[in-house]
C-alpha cells in the first residue's frame, strides 16, 4: 500500500526556526521505492524518530533550493550512501540547485550518487515503482516546480511555495489528493512575498475539485487562524474534504 507521511508541516522562517512545527518535509513510500520531498531542517532526526531507514531511501525530491525545502539534502545523500561506501540514490532538483550561487549539493557528495536528474516544467520522471511529473514553473523567487507522483494508479500532487496565478490549475487538473502549502492566512501586502493564501486555496479546490485536499507548510499567520479550523471551513464553504496535516500524520492511499 502507497502512503505518505508528513514528517514537518512548518514553512515560513519563523516557524521553522523557532520549530513551533516540524521541518523535515514528506515521505512517500509505494511498492518498495522510498523518497523524501523537501528535505527541510531536520530531516534526518525526524526520520530517525519514525524509525525510518535513511540508507532504504530510493532518491530525493527538491522543489526548490530555499532552505525550508533543502537543509537536510547533503546529509541525506551522505547517510543514505554510508559516506560514498555505497553508490546509490536520486537526486531531482532544478538546474540551479545543482549550478551557479544557489547551488545546494556539495559538488564532493555527487559522485556518492546513482543520478541527479535536473527537474524542468511539465516534465515526466521515474525512480523505482514510482513516477512523476513537475507543473508549470511557480511564481516563486526561485525555480519551482510542484509535483504530482503516480502512487499505485492514486495521483497525489503537491502544490508547493507560489505566488497564485491564473495558468496554476492546470498542471493539478484530475489529482485525487491535492497537498498545498499555505504559508499565509490572508495575503501579504508585498508582491515579493509568493505563497498561497487561505482565500487561493478555496477559489483552488472549487475548481479542482480534489478527492481530499490537505493544507501543510504553515506560516505565523496560519497557525495563529487554527490550521484545523481554516481546514474545516474550507470544506463546508467548498464541498471538498480538507485537512490540516499535522507533524508526523500518515496519509494512506
Amino acid at each position: 500500500m502507497a502512503f505518505i507521511k508528513f514528517l514537518g508541516t512548518a514553512g515560513a522562517r519563523y516557524v521553522v526556526a523557532r520549530q513551533l512545527r516540524a521541518s523535515g518535509g514528506v515521505y512517500i513510500e509505494d511498492q518498495g521505492t522510498r523518497l523524501i520531498l523537501d528535505p527541510g531542517p531536520g530531516t534526518l532526526v525526524y526520520m530517525a524518530r519514525e524509525k525510518l531507514r535513511v540508507e532504504k531511501l530510493s532518491g530525493l525530491v527538491i522543489s526548490h533550493v530555499h532552505l525550508d525545502h533543502a537543509a537536510d539534502l547533503n546529509v541525506l545523500v551522505d547517510a543514505l550512501t554510508e559516506g560514498g561506501l555505497k553508490k546509490r540514490g536520486r537526486v531531482f532538483l532544478p538546474r540551479e540547485g545543482l549550478y551557479g550561487e544557489n547551488a545546494v549539493l556539495l559538488p564532493y557528495l555527487r559522485p556518492y550518487l546513482e543520478d541527479i536528474e535536473i527537474l524542468g516544467p511539465q516534465k515526466t520522471y521515474q525512480v523505482g515503482s514510482i513516477s512523476f511529473r513537475t507543473s508549470v514553473r511557480h511564481h516563486h523567487p526561485v525555480e519551482t516546480y510542484g509535483v504530482i507522483f503516480d502512487l499505485s494508479g492514486v495521483r497525489v500532487g503537491f502544490m508547493v511555495d507560489t505566488l497564485y496565478f491564473p495558468g496554476l490549475l492546470s498542471s493539478y487538473e484530475g489529482c485525487d489528493f491535492l497537498v498545498l502549502n499555505v504559508v499565509r492566512y490572508k495575503p501579504h501586502p508585498s508582491p515579493q512575498v509568493q505563497h498561497l493564501c487561505v482565500a487561493h486555496v478555496k477559489e483552488i479546490l472549487e475548481r479542482l475539485k480534489p478527492r481530499q485536499a490537505i493544507l501543510t507548510h504553515f506560516g505565523m499567520t496560519m497557525i495563529r487562524a487554527h490550521p484545523k479550523q481554516v481546514a474545516q471551513r474550507l470544506a463546508r464553504e467548498t464541498g471538498v474534504p480538507v485537512v490540516a496535516a499535522w507533524d508526523g500524520m500518515e496519509l494512506e492511499l
